[in-house]
């Protein structure tokens, strides 16, 4: 839109279009909560590298965080009256660090997808044509590419968090192992809803226009 067909909207229409930038404080909060999945991916690194040094805080605090626990300590009944103390950090426990690792940084891409997909689709056009660092995918993005990409995005951060969980199953019940999976596949059943639906409606504009 030039500046010429902006100055001719009336004053309720313009109001209406300008609402938009209402949503701008919105993407900068998103760019805060980026900062603060940032501090805490440092913060695990950083315990990581410590626990693997022999660090014993820093291997509590890991255990602690990822919700893990030793070998079950029984009595003679059978109940579990504890665990074995863990003295040193093991393979299954950095697995499960940096598998959390990962789930920030995949997070931390969505984020970003919202933010600079949602501002150059919702708000203003932001002009990085020919700019190096250009998204390839910010170039053809619209409010169906960004769903189903978010949808594809939110597929891996669940599977990610399934194999945390399958990973230290023995911390968690059956009935949470089962929900878990059933969860992921109705991400999985939306996500192929949503991009089936944007095919049909792309195939329905092209016959149109044909």
């Amino acid at each position: 839109m030039t500046q010429n067909a902006i100055t001719k909207l009336g004053p309720l229409p313009a109001l209406i279009f300008g609402s938009r930038w209402l949503q701008l404080p919105l993407y900068v909060g998103l760019i805060l909560a980026q900062a603060v999945y940032v501090f805490q991916f440092w913060t695990e690194l950083v315990h990581l590298i410590e626990a693997a040094f022999g660090h014993q805080d820093a291997l509590a605090s890991l255990v602690k965080s990822i919700g893990y626990k030793a070998a079950a300590i029984k009595d003679a009944s059978g109940n579990t009256i504890g665990y074995e103390p863990i003295a040193k950090i093991n393979e299954t426990i950095i697995m499960l660090v940096v598998l959390g690792l990962i789930d920030v940084v995949m997070i931390s891409n969505l984020l970003i997808m919202v933010i600079v997909g949602g501002y150059e689709t919702f708000v203003s056009r932001m002009r990085l044509e020919g700019h190096p660092d250009q998204p390839e995918w910010l170039s053809h993005v619209n409010a169906s590419v960004l769903k189903v990409k978010l949808a594809t995005a939110i597929i891996g951060i669940s599977s990610i968090h399934l194999l945390k969980t399958f990973i230290n199953a023995d911390n968690y019940t059956e009935k949470t192992l089962m929900w878990q999976t059933i969860i992921h596949i109705a991400f999985l059943f939306s996500a192929l809803a949503i991009a089936l639906t944007d095919r049909l409606l792309s195939h329905g504009a092209g016959d149109d226009a044909h």
